[in-house]
């Protein structure tokens, strides 16, 4: 087992700019794709690499073209140099980049087990903090964007781990700008990478969001003591005492999951749940699981209680006009959808899951605002539910994280810590490393929990 927080040690601190004077003092406004977003906590994802050689071989190496190939990076993705102002409670926030902003890197070295903390079965989720960047909250010059640490685990391998707020970029946008270091870390002289798209005015407010998300964020900030992005922030003390593991839904599950869906359909005479796509169909095995893990952990669950699902879902193609595939920024809404705790835990718990997730991409395919004006509240019941339960997905399993390569092969393994902050309410989706098309699902949760959600997996539907 790994030994935690007393096992790393920071080596180095640095600010990383971009190159002097290659960004000129810059604002972004932010549109009411990035506005729900202040709302909320950082996300907080790992990269765990392979990397056999001792720590003095990275810090005399391999730091120096980390820091320089980061700058170069900045340079295209200024943003996440800036800060978020928010300087009165009605005024409208904005993202500056002004000198001399920076990036915060810290470079640190441990001796706990690489391969243990890079695994897929069961680890203290606390075991993972140390390896995640503060992320100051906000101060005088504004709230920082991104932060930035590299572990070493000297003879094993290196975790780069990293803070940032959603306001800034969503995971298609941070995709781009993590390849695009790795990138000119593996290749220095390499610009082949098209340059982010800036101009917020090809997102069109046509439902008056802009307005509503504002007054929103506003009446927040004017009735709350306390002015930071607090949402989703993690109590140590409750989510200690969690475990974290990663299970893989292959293409064969899926299409087991599928042909069990439709075969019951047609034996009872039901309509077959829409959308049946591979992320639709893990979406549901993995509801039922987390509801039928509570009720054998918490007792039998009765009645018509609701459960709800929650996911983001892209806008690039569901708008009606076009974006370019390069912008920087968000373009993604928040979908929630409800089944019943019963008839989830009833025999045809997969379907009625299928249904509802189903059911809710269909409608965002045909009209993806409606309700949009809703997605503050939705995404924040998630935090406030308790012990109640929901589910949200973090991530996507269409953004091929796992292709990210500084020169040291892809990455070994990718967690996402800030699903802890949902208290068992969360989990996330990622592409398959070494399986094609199937999709790893993290999570954290009560260690009972987590045993009882094992055996449900495991339990595919014949």
């Amino acid at each position: 087992m790994a030994k935690g927080a007393l096992t790393v040690e920071i080596v180095g601190r640095y600010c990383v700019s971009p190159p002097p004077n290659t960004v000129p003092p810059t604002s972004l406004p932010l549109t009411f794709f990035d506005i729900p977003w202040l709302f909320f906590s950082p996300t907080q994802p790992l990269f765990f690499f392979d990397f056999p050689f001792p720590c003095s071989h990275f810090l005399s190496t391999a730091l120096q073209p980390l820091i320089h190939s980061l700058s170069l990076t900045l340079q295209r993705f200024f943003p996440l140099a800036a800060s978020l102002m928010c300087p009165r409670p009605s005024s409208t926030p904005l993202i500056v980049y002004k000198k001399p902003d920076f990036v915060s890197l810290l470079v640190a070295q441990s001796n706990a087990d690489f391969f243990h903390l890079s695994s897929n079965h069961q680890r203290c989720v606390k075991e993972f903090y140390p390896l995640l960047p503060p992320l100051p909250s906000e101060g005088e010059e504004g709230i920082p964007l991104l932060a930035a640490q590299v572990t070493v685990f000297s003879k094993t391998g290196i975790c780069i781990g990293f803070a940032y707020h959603n306001v800034v970029a969503d995971g298609r946008t941070f995709n781009s700008f993590i390849k695009t270091w790795a990138s000119l870390f593996k290749h220095p002289s390499s610009s082949s990478s098209p340059l982010p798209f800036y101009d917020r005015g090809v997102i069109k407010d046509c439902y008056g969001l802009q307005s509503i998300f504002l007054n929103h964020w506003s009446s927040s900030r004017t009735s709350s003591a306390s002015q930071r992005m607090v949402i989703g922030v993690s109590d140590s003390d409750s989510v200690s005492a969690m475990v974290r593991a990663t299970f893989l839904m292959r293409p064969a599950d899926m299409e087991k999951i599928k042909h069990w869906i439709v075969g019951r359909c047609k034996a009872k005479n039901m309509v077959q749940p829409p959308r049946l796509s591979p992320y639709n169909l893990t979406g549901a095995f993995v509801w039922v699981c987390l509801m039928k893990s509570h009720e054998k952990v918490n007792g039998k669950l009765t009645g018509k209680n609701p459960s709800y699902f929650g996911f983001n879902a892209g806008g690039l193609t569901r708008l009606g006009y076009s974006i370019p595939t390069t912008y920087f920024g968000n373009c993604i809404g928040f979908a929630r959808t409800m089944a019943t705790q019963s008839e989830l835990c009833g025999e045809d718990g997969i379907i009625v899951a299928a249904n509802a997730v189903g059911g809710k991409v269909k409608d965002l395919d045909e009209a993806f605002l409606d309700g949009a004006e809703n997605w503050i509240s939705d995404r924040e019941m998630f935090y406030g539910l308790g012990s109640e339960p929901h589910v949200m997905v973090s991530g996507s399993p269409k953004l091929d994280l796992y292709e990210t390569d500084f020169g040291w092969g892809r990455a070994r393994k990718i967690e996402e810590i800030s699903i802890d902050n949902a208290k068992g309410n969360a989990v996330s989706f990622t592409e398959s490393r070494d399986v094609k098309g199937g999709i790893e699902v993290g999570l954290a949760l009560p260690k009972a929990k987590m045993d009882a959600f094992a055996s449900f997996f495991s339990q595919l539907p014949h």
